[in-house]
């Protein structure tokens, strides 16, 4: 992850609300539509970061499901370790929280890049 500088103009408020973006991605999109936070760009690539990371964090997880369901059925059960895949995959989604509670900006590789490719942020 590629780190820039801390604006100085990120208040307290921002970080809060980007950080919470990232774990809880109903917050991210929520951010996309309220008036006075859409237009933060802090808050903005945050919130568009955050909701695209969810997006990818739903379909692993769809897949990993599909996966440990087909191995269930082939080993009679015996994959239940597997079960502990998704909520350790949805902690680290607190690591971009943090950075964001920080006041930093960040680039996750293949999300950023998507997202300054479709123009989403700047």
């Amino acid at each position: 992850m590629t780190q820039q500088p801390i604006n100085s103009e990120i208040t307290s408020d921002d970080k809060l609300w980007a950080a919470l973006g990232y774990p809880i991605g109903i917050i991210a999109l929520i951010m996309l539509f309220i008036q006075g936070k859409k237009d933060r760009p802090f808050i903005k690539f945050h919130a568009v970061q955050g909701l695209v990371l969810t997006v990818v964090f739903v379909i692993v997880a769809i897949i990993i499901n599909i996966v440990r369901a087909i191995l269930s059925h082939i080993t009679a059960g015996l994959c239940g370790l597997t079960g502990c895949i998704v909520p350790i995959l949805w902690l680290l989604l607190f690591w971009p929280a943090i950075l964001a509670y920080q006041g930093k900006y960040f680039d996750i590789p293949v999300v950023t890049k998507f997202i300054r490719g479709q123009h989403w942020v700047a």
